[in-house]
């Protein structure tokens, strides 16, 4: 009973049309070209149901299926759990200590942050994820980190599927020669499949092989992503959170000793926050264990000093020294630039030598911004923010708006 009311579990029937998006269709899709020609080549080309061995590869397969998708539509529709409407902490006077929300009209508790997408205060929110449309947060976190954990367990099984089909059905039909190779597609096997092993087939399992190897990867990198942030009981954000506080430490000269204060001291303890034998993580999203140094507004009290700071820096500007054309992942700015490329959906601008660019945050290898506009392009209300690398701008020497503020004055 457990296992279908989380499986079917929705808070409204509305839910159904996160279905109706690219991310989906195009996982759905993956995850039904691969199991379908695993489970054909099985059967019909490779390993026989008749034989013990390939009763258990096809069992095998349904298992990873079934797994790969239980999870899948739980982190869909699950989803993260939302801070509700016009929240407010019990005690009044923690309220000086978060952040106010005006699109929810309420304070946002600790750990959680607006989605733009969603158009919700998320609890614990770690990104927005187009695959399953939806946020990965607090009560889907385990759900998602175990369908990035199956995906490629599964798709590794299929492509061992995929590339034994193709050698087993090709081996007595491939002819050597000194300077080419033949591969005579209606030759006869001593051992008879059901079905002949014909081009389309080849072609079909070769094209299922690719999607396998590269969801592997592709999906790979992130669960090894996802399990980094989670032995240290953090978000994606959270971590952006922590690089931002040490950056403004060192501006500042501070001498402050920031402590993330959910990092409860060793993996496991962290471990156990997200994945529990129930299925549901721990804690209500609203108050968290911390770390003995902290408190439950360590990490509030540090992000109203990071909004703090970055209305004072967004007054230092920068000037754009080289072109850039905009790429999430541009090669001709390094390497470090390519694969330092921040993971998130937040756009990036293209620079012209010459740009003026107000900087509001960044990391060792990119930084977010707004483009200051001349007034020919400025539209009232249009904005051009994003990210761009580090390495195609300088800081300017001297502040513009304080000088012009300067002059005004002198005028008057």
């Amino acid at each position: 009973m457990n296992f279908l009311s989380n499986f079917v579990t929705f808070q409204n029937l509305h839910e159904v049309r996160r279905l109706c998006h690219w991310g989906p269709v195009i996982a759905l899709s993956v995850i039904s070209i691969c199991s379908t020609m695993a489970i054909l080549d099985s059967i019909i080309w490779y390993w026989p149901l008749d034989t013990t061995g390939g009763s258990i590869n096809f069992i095998m397969l349904l298992n990873w299926t079934v797994l790969i998708l239980y999870n899948y539509f739980n982190a869909m529709f699950v989803g993260p759990g939302y801070i509700p409407l016009g929240w407010k902490p019990e005690n009044q006077l923690e309220a000086q200590y978060l952040q106010y929300c005006r699109v929810c009209q309420g304070y946002k508790a600790p750990r959680s942050h607006h989605c733009r997408k969603c158009n919700r205060c998320v609890m614990k929110m770690d990104h927005h994820c187009p695959w399953i449309n939806n946020c990965c947060g607090h009560l889907n976190h385990a759900y998602f980190t175990s369908f990035l954990l199956l995906a490629p367990m599964g798709c590794s099984h299929a492509a061992i599927i995929f590339i034994m089909t193709m050698y087993t059905q090709l081996y007595e039909r491939i002819s050597f020669g000194w300077s080419t190779v033949k591969i005579d597609m209606s030759a006869v096997r001593q051992f008879q499949p059901l079905m002949p092993f014909s081009v389309p087939a080849f072609a079909a399992t070769l094209f299922a092989l690719g999607l396998a190897l590269g969801t592997t990867i592709a999906v790979g990198m992130l669960f090894a992503i996802q399990m980094k942030v989670i032995l240290r009981n953090k978000t994606s954000i959270e971590s952006w959170i922590e690089e931002k506080a040490k950056d403004r430490i060192q501006h500042y000269q501070t001498g402050e000793d920031f402590i993330f204060p959910y990092d409860l001291g060793t993996r496991w303890l962290n471990f156990k926050q997200v994945f529990t034998w129930t299925g549901s993580p721990k804690g209500d999203g609203l108050v968290w264990l911390v770390h003995p140094k902290c408190h439950q507004h360590t990490l509030t009290i540090e992000q109203l000093k990071q909004k703090a700071d970055k209305r004072v820096r967004s007054q230092v500007q920068y000037q754009a020294v080289e072109d850039y054309n905009g790429a999430c992942c541009p090669l001709s700015k390094g390497l470090q630039t390519f694969f330092r490329t921040p993971c998130t959906e937040e756009p990036r601008i293209p620079l012209i030598k010459g740009d003026t660019i107000l900087a509001t945050r960044g990391t060792k290898w990119w930084m977010y911004g707004d483009k200051v506009l001349n007034e020919e392009h400025n539209i009232v209300g249009d904005r051009v923010r994003g990210w761009f690398p580090r390495r195609c701008v300088e800081k300017c020497h001297y502040d513009t708006a304080a000088s012009d503020s300067t002059s005004d004055k002198k005028v008057n």
